[in-house]
């Protein structure tokens, strides 16, 4: 098994989890595992990625990260109403 990177949390994406009482596990899956991912168009370096959170009615999780060579820091996360899979 290859080691992961850590994933360390900037303080509005620990108040988001809070406020959302988002699963850590759904972001876990989203970061390592998206269904499709994107540069950020207005921060050069932020990567959005998405994924179907299938215990949340299938909706759409969104999480904004800056990864380096030492870890994935998660800037913002949330439910994206208007996310939709490329075609």
């Amino acid at each position: 098994m290859v080691a992961r990177k850590p994933l360390t949390f900037t303080k509005h994406a620990r108040d988001a989890v809070l406020e959302r009482t988002l699963d850590l596990d759904w972001i876990e899956k989203t970061v390592w595992e998206p269904a499709w991912s994107h540069p950020d168009p207005t921060w050069p370096g932020v990567e959005r990625r998405f994924r179907a959170i299938p215990e949340f009615g299938g909706r759409i999780l969104r999480v904004a990260c800056l990864e380096n060579a030492d870890e994935v820091r998660i800037l913002t996360v949330f439910f994206d109403r208007d996310a939709r899979a490329p075609t």
